[in-house]
């Protein structure tokens, strides 16, 4: 993949520096920023617990990664960063301390980047952000715009990451640790306000509370229809009181079309290739974003439609037994509603379900709504939870979980996995949920014979 060198950027901040190091960058988030870096001709090395298609692809463009225990030092590089993934025991990271190296999170180098750009974009919420991200990848490069996407999750079309020009960045703003508060966005969008990440947060009134101070740093807010209670800006939904609403939404196979909105105009009609209701919220946040920089609407329907849709979002990923299996990062009750529901709409046989809880802390404190939405389950296999950056919380284990759903298995061995899916046959579908290693131990799965 080729990268354009930014020259005319003001790059006070990266004139400092010449290596960057990076601790954990295997991350999607880290390493469309390690790439960014690449892109301006800068020394850049890294670490990661495990190999994976992205620490592969920054090798190839010529990173310097060590996996797993491999010994590794930091003292060639100027500038260490850090996901908040990792433990605060991190020897990399008592290295550079130790170094008196200048150390910074992975939330402060994407505020460093945005400052590159002319104008930013920001797309916040609990769920859809990778999704919004990418259609408005797929509008500016219709509209033949300068923009970069640093996008979280593999669009099929520009990756985790994509540089044509400096007018425009287009990125996630994560609330975990109140992250998105570090970024000063021209446009900020919100797609929801869900609950999650409250282990960050003293409860939900906090949660909306950041939110809030989110829009109000934007010159535009763009948020869901009566999720917030902003007095300004711009707001999309289904109701007709939105600025940006759909109308005749037709749905053909578990993609939708329907006529977009604005006021009382009605811009057009947008035909999306990807599966679920839920999308067509994200494509009109993407148009009301769009909208907001004076893109006009024949290059937001030729770019939400080209739009092919995103790695582990409702991702085919083979057949098994002859029953089509599905991958989704949904790991959100949110999420996880929405995907159960666009899959109960496309097939006629069973639905089986393997679900990884994704952390102790989401699952411990959205335990009444995660049996809520699987409760009505007949197939459901709970698998080991992805603890991610947290210790043991049997009040938040999997196992836990999976006792209080009365029709579920538990599995802590792939074995589990292959033995609960055998039972699946032609016709029916097997969705593989959850935003840890459970997409890759499916596609294991999957590809054998």
């Amino acid at each position: 993949m080729k990268f354009l060198i930014l020259c005319i950027m003001r790059i006070k901040f990266f004139d400092r520096f010449e290596s960057f190091f990076f601790i954990g960058i295997g991350g999607v988030s880290m390493s469309g920023l390690a790439k960014f870096l690449l892109s301006l001709g800068k020394k850049v090395g890294g670490s990661d617990v495990f190999a994976n298609e992205y620490t592969d692809e920054l090798q190839q463009l010529g990173a310097c990664i060590a996996i797993g225990s491999k010994p590794t030092s930091v003292k060639d590089y100027d500038l260490i960063v850090y996901t908040d993934a990792i433990k605060e025991n991190d020897e990399r990271l008592a290295e550079a301390e130790d170094l008196s190296k200048a150390i910074i999170s992975r939330g402060q180098l994407l505020y460093e980047v945005s400052r590159c750009f002319k104008r930013v974009i920001a797309v916040a919420g609990c769920h859809g952000k990778t999704t919004c991200c990418s259609m408005l990848a797929h509008i500016f490069s219709a509209a033949g715009k300068k923009f970069a996407a640093h996008i979280g999750g593999k669009d099929l079309t520009f990756a985790n990451f994509y540089c044509c020009g400096n007018d425009f960045f287009i990125t996630e703003a994560c609330e975990y640790k109140k992250n998105f508060l570090l970024l000063k966005p021209n446009v900020a969008v919100i797609l929801n306000s869900d609950a999650d990440h409250l282990e960050c947060y003293g409860g939900e009134e906090d949660l909306i509370q950041s939110y809030m101070q989110f829009a109000n740093s934007a010159d535009v807010a763009v948020s869901l229809y009566c999720d917030l209670p902003l007095t300004y800006g711009l707001c999309f939904g289904f109701d007709k009181s939105a600025d940006y609403y759909a109308k005749n939404i037709k749905s053909a196979n578990g993609e939708y079309s329907f006529a977009v909105c604005e006021g009382a105009s009605e811009l057009g009609v947008v035909s999306l290739s990807v599966y679920g209701k839920h999308n067509v919220l994200n494509a009109l946040a993407a148009t009301a974003a769009a909208r907001s920089v004076g893109i006009p609407f024949k290059f937001i329907r030729d770019g939400l439609s080209s739009f092919s849709g995103v790695e582990r979002r409702f991702e085919n990923i083979g057949y098994f037994n002859g029953a089509e299996c599905i991958a989704d990062y949904a790991h959100h009750p949110a999420e996880l509603r929405a995907v159960l529901r666009t899959a109960k709409k496309l097939t006629e046989g069973k639905v089986f379900v393997v679900f990884q809880p994704h952390t102790y802390s989401r699952t411990k404190n959205l335990f009444k709504q995660f049996v809520r939405v699987l409760s009505p389950l007949n197939n459901l296999l709970v698998y080991k939870t992805f603890a991610a950056r947290e210790y043991f919380d049997d009040a938040g284990s999997a196992l836990t979980l999976s006792q209080s759903l009365k029709k579920s298995y538990y599995g802590d061995d792939v074995n589990d996995i292959s033995e609960f899916i055998s039972k699946a046959e032609e016709g029916d579908l097997i969705l593989f949920l959850g935003a840890g290693d459970i997409y890759f131990i499916a596609k294991e799965l999957v590809s054998q014979p």
